[in-house]
């Protein structure tokens, strides 16, 4: 599909081509950045590339021009059904695996080399470093918080948007779901604004009551602002609802270092008090002062 220019940069936005490009002219190494092409150039060499794979493959597409400046739409034809391993499991002497004998392997030696205590060569149970089932986190902090991608943006992209924040926002906060067992436990109803806390921080969120979760389990999406009460202060409220300040800055494991966003317990209460203010969204502030 062309996606052509509807509005130039404006003011002083520069398209990311020119910035990258002028980046390099510092080192004397614009040209090798841009391969002498300009921006429209690299669309149709991406573009004449994808064409000949099509023509390989019996997908026939039209030359750039006619597509750039025709109806600049080309639908596929259907595919075949596309099985993970399926050529090793038809023949796994022709097909072999990436891994060192080829095969399927339940135990690698290299990582079992490492030495890691949380994470051994080969598939074992390990108790995770909190859960709601054990552990005396389980009896402060009795919920397990999920921080799943959200349904409504892209990570935390259009999250500053206040008009499109606010078709799906509660009450000026991002959402909490919660099972309608929970919620009665704690006095909540639908719209109300939460303080969701733990011992590594605490957030405002606006209640959702749900069946779709069962009683133990409650959701914020990752992608919400941070909104400090307190900016720089450890243990502030955050006011719209960001669950980075509940979850643990460590690695999943020594060996894959991925994030454990999805290993954190909470409490839940109606927020009491003067709610404050969401900080998080309408620019900086301009600090008007004199220069030494």
């Amino acid at each position: 599909m062309a996606i052509r220019q509807v509005v130039k940069p404006q003011f002083e936005a520069r398209h990311d081509f020119d910035i990258f490009t002028e980046l390099c002219k510092r080192f004397n190494q614009d040209e090798t950045y841009s391969e002498k092409l300009t921006e429209m150039q690299w669309i149709q060499r991406l573009y004449d590339e994808g064409r000949k794979q099509g023509q390989e493959t019996g997908v026939t597409m039209p030359d750039f021009d006619t597509f750039w400046n025709g109806e600049g739409y080309i639908e596929y034809p259907a595919g075949t059904p596309w099985v993970r391993h399926g050529e090793f499991r038809e023949s796994p002497d022709l097909n072999p695996l990436g891994t060192p004998s080829g095969l399927i392997e339940i135990y690698s030696k290299t990582i079992a080399g490492f030495s890691y205590q949380d994470c051994p060569g080969h598939p074992v149970w390990l108790e995770p470093f909190e859960r709601i089932h054990s552990g005396k986190q389980a009896e402060t902090y009795p919920l397990h918080l999920q921080s799943c991608h959200p349904d409504k943006r892209l990570h935390s992209q259009i999250c500053s948007s206040d008009s499109y924040r606010q078709t799906y926002a509660v009450n000026g906060r991002e959402p909490l779901y919660i099972s309608p067992a929970d919620a009665k436990a704690r006095g909540l109803k639908e719209g109300d604004i939460a303080r969701v806390f733990n011992a590594r921080g605490q957030v405002l969120a606006g209640v959702v009551i749900s069946e779709d979760y069962v009683s133990g389990v409650v959701r914020i999406h990752e992608g919400a602002w941070y909104s400090p009460l307190e900016g720089g202060k450890v243990g502030t409220l955050c006011t719209y609802g960001d669950p980075n300040v509940l979850s643990a800055d460590i690695g999943t494991s020594q060996l894959a270092q991925g994030p454990s966003a999805h290993t954190a317990v909470v409490q839940v209460e109606r927020y009491q008090g003067v709610i404050p203010a969401v900080t998080g969204f309408g620019g900086p502030q301009q600090v008007q002062g004199t220069h030494a």
